[in-house]
């Protein structure tokens, strides 16, 4: 799957603002590059003050509490927006077993949804907010 499919497939489109969180020099700068182009908007970095429409995050491993980081997205996202994460694939550095997503996807409010690859080295795990989680 090319990285325009890719981006079709996260539902992310024109005018999107996009949190981006993780980044680090192992991330697939070919899918950052089709994101942007999509959405014709560079990425908010860390430091966001914006309500944002999805944030991508790249976790792996040795990141830390990934329960703290996924509340952290929640705070400047969209009702309606998704937590993207991606983690490396399995037998990469830094790969996330799937119940650790399991299990801090419901302590931080969110479902999963969908997960699937994107590129060589990234799967991504669609989470959304549980309804009666939001203010």
């Amino acid at each position: 799957m090319g990285s325009d499919q890719v981006v079709e497939r996260l539902g992310l489109k024109s005018g999107d603002l996009i949190l981006e969180v993780g980044l680090d020099s192992d991330c697939d700068n070919e899918l950052r590059a089709a994101i942007q182009k999509v959405t014709g908007n560079e990425f908010i970095e860390d430091a966001a003050t914006d309500v944002v429409d999805a944030v991508l995050l790249w976790w792996r491993d040795e990141d830390g509490d990934l329960v703290d980081e996924l509340m952290d997205g929640l705070t400047y996202l969209t009702e309606t927006g998704p937590i993207w994460l991606f983690t490396p694939k399995v037998g990469r550095a830094g790969y996330v077993e799937p119940s650790d997503i399991q299990d801090a996807a419901p302590t931080a409010g969110l479902s999963q949804t969908v997960s699937f690859t994107v590129g060589a080295d990234w799967t991504a795990t669609r989470l959304v907010a549980r309804k009666g989680n939001r203010k």
